[in-house]
């Protein structure tokens, strides 16, 4: 059996000037016109077919049956106000729940997290790390930093940095004799490889002409995190990408000795759900990310060159 409710708005509007007590509190509290209040009050009256007013010259009084009326739905609209009070505080409480690969989260967006705590001590941030693609009907959490081609149906999807890549290794190894001056020189070295990035190599070597004998040494390892520090500790050479490792390559704990970084068609976008307004907090920490972003500037290893120059050794590649 289906429930007997009248129009919602109308009974929401009778209910605010029954407990006003006045046409006109009531539309100040709605933000409408006082006869747009009456008219809605009329409209429920005619609904139920009886009076819930009396119109007098100096206001308006509830009849019996609106006295009545309102004893009941009153409570129900003043649970309802709780209730929604009590989400919305619940809802800014909690803290901003983000999906981020390790990698991103490790070599670069926790370093610069104490910055967004500084500035927003009120909104704690929660990360979770993993590289399966986001759920959000599964994973509970309001945005996810993820890489792709920026095309994800029914998301937000803003681009934060393209994809650049190049070899990276200890000073130590670049120091060894002989030393490696040519791109061909990593055959001599162990090369390092990401279980989740093995395209990276081929892709490189293959942008500057080289081939990789079957026989060439190799170590894989479950992470890029794993992979630089191999590189970090001298194993061997890993394919990086740059703006994982601003830090590094500006203390000198790793280096780019071939200077020939490799533009992917791939980048690390913000998703978020397109349904609905994105709270507050959500929108505040994508602020911050845009500025993060914009102050970085392009990747340590071709910072120095001139903008022809790197505009020319991206575009070559």
């Amino acid at each position: 059996m289906s429930r007997t409710v009248p129009p919602l708005n109308p009974l929401r509007v009778f209910e605010c000037a029954a407990r006003q007590g006045s046409f006109t509190k009531a539309a100040e509290e709605l933000l409408v016109s006082q006869s747009a209040v009456s008219r809605q009050v009329g409209a429920l009256e005619e609904y139920l077919g009886i009076k819930l007013f009396i119109r007098e010259q100096n206001g308006v009084v509830l009849t019996p049956e609106g006295a009545r009326y309102q004893s009941k739905i009153g409570p129900a609209f003043a649970a309802i106000a709780s209730a929604t009070r009590e989400i919305r505080f619940t809802a800014a409480s909690e803290p901003l729940k983000l999906k981020v690969y390790s990698t991103f989260a490790g070599k670069w967006l926790i370093r610069r997290l104490s910055d967004f705590h500084d500035r927003y001590p009120d909104i704690e941030v929660s990360i979770n790390t993993d590289v399966a693609p986001v759920d959000f009907g599964k994973d509970g959490v309001d945005a996810a930093i993820q890489f792709g081609d920026g095309n994800w149906e029914g998301l937000h999807a803003e681009l934060l940095f393209e994809d650049v890549i190049e070899p990276v290794c200890s000073p130590a190894l670049l120091a060894m004799s002989p030393p490696m001056r040519e791109p061909a020189d990593l055959l001599r070295c162990c090369l390092l490889i990401s279980r989740y990035r093995r395209v990276d190599w081929h892709d490189w070597l293959s942008s500057v002409g080289v081939t990789v004998p079957p026989e060439q040494s190799q170590m894989t390892f479950p992470s890029s995190l794993l992979t630089y520090q191999a590189a970090i500790d001298g194993l061997g050479v890993a394919i990086g990408q740059l703006h994982m490792l601003q830090e590094e390559l500006k203390t000198g704990t790793l280096v780019a000795p071939f200077d020939k970084p490799l533009r992917r068609e791939l980048a690390h976008f913000f998703i978020y759900p397109k349904s609905g307004e994105p709270p507050r907090k959500l929108r505040i920490f994508l602020d911050w990310l845009r500025l993060q972003v914009a102050s970085e500037g392009v990747p340590q290893s071709i910072a120095g060159r001139d903008s022809a120059t790197v505009r020319g050794a991206i575009e070559s590649s």
